[in-house]
């Protein structure tokens, strides 16, 4: 569980909600911010507009994106480092068609496919090129769902701009009401500020937190051509393990350093 997500998302309504209830000196504060149509039109008619923008398939899974900001991404840089060291030292031991062998029990495919390539013989400038393709499909896959939250992080203001004009336009058509003026009135405000909490408390920030995994994941991803065109080079193990360890932040690599900088 990202506690991040967690608490920034409860911080950020808990903040709305206590000074709801602090400014109108009770819970009546709270009951005033629950208009349902308002809500309703608001986050439905934002998402309907944002499914009008994509894809069905994509839009579907607009909720699992969001899932997935509420879970720290594991990418085992770590284990991936000591993965490629020891299949360094092994090839400088035994050659590169010593290799072979391991990769059936490689669960890393990405690492697995450049290491084929190793093994098989191709050239360096074509496992880069095809190692980096792979990387720039992810990183535009993972661009649609960006993309998506941010629509709809754009879509809910103007619903919610929407809403104050047909609260304003109802109040307006029947002022001879004096009872119906605070329920219309209610719902032109209230509809503004949900707009303004989906998108910068929810969507908006849910898309940037999937950019930094996407950034994390990329980051890996180049850890490992580096490693596998470092093998395939014949590099000196303690080299490539220097590389490799400049990708990880200073705590973790001063966790590791030791393990795979050994002389």
């Amino acid at each position: 569980m990202d506690l991040a997500s967690l608490v920034g998302l409860v911080g950020a309504f808990g903040m709305v909600i206590f000074t709801a209830i602090y400014t109108a000196g009770s819970m009546v504060g709270l009951v005033r911010l629950l208009n349902l149509p308002s809500f309703a039109l608001v986050v439905a008619g934002s998402y309907f507009a944002v499914m009008v923008a994509n894809k069905w398939k994509t839009s579907i899974g607009a909720f699992g994106m969001i899932g997935r900001t509420f879970k720290v991404p594991s990418f085992n840089e770590q284990a991936i480092i000591q993965k490629l060291v020891a299949f360094s030292e092994k090839a400088r031991r035994e050659g590169l068609l010593a290799l072979e062998d391991e990769l059936e029990d490689l669960d890393d495919e990405f690492m697995k496919k450049g290491l084929r390539l190793v093994v098989d013989g191709t050239d360096a400038v074509i496992i880069r090129d095809l190692m980096e393709l792979e990387v720039t499909q992810m990183q535009l896959r993972h661009t649609v769902g960006q993309g998506l939250l941010m629509t709809w992080a754009g879509a809910a203001p103007a619903f919610g701009m929407m809403g104050t004009v047909v609260g304003l336009v109802n109040m307006l058509s029947n002022l001879d009401d004096k009872a119906s003026i605070g329920p219309n009135m209610a719902m032109a405000l209230i509809t503004t500020l949900y707009g303004s909490l989906i998108a910068n408390v929810t969507v908006a920030p849910w898309s940037t937190k999937l950019k930094a995994h996407s950034t994390a994941e990329s980051s890996v991803r180049e850890m490992v051509i580096e490693g596998v065109l470092s093998i395939q080079a014949g590099d000196n193990t303690r080299i490539l393990a220097m590389k490799l360890l400049a990708y990880l932040d200073p705590s973790s690599r001063k966790a590791l350093e030791a393990e795979v900088l050994k002389d």
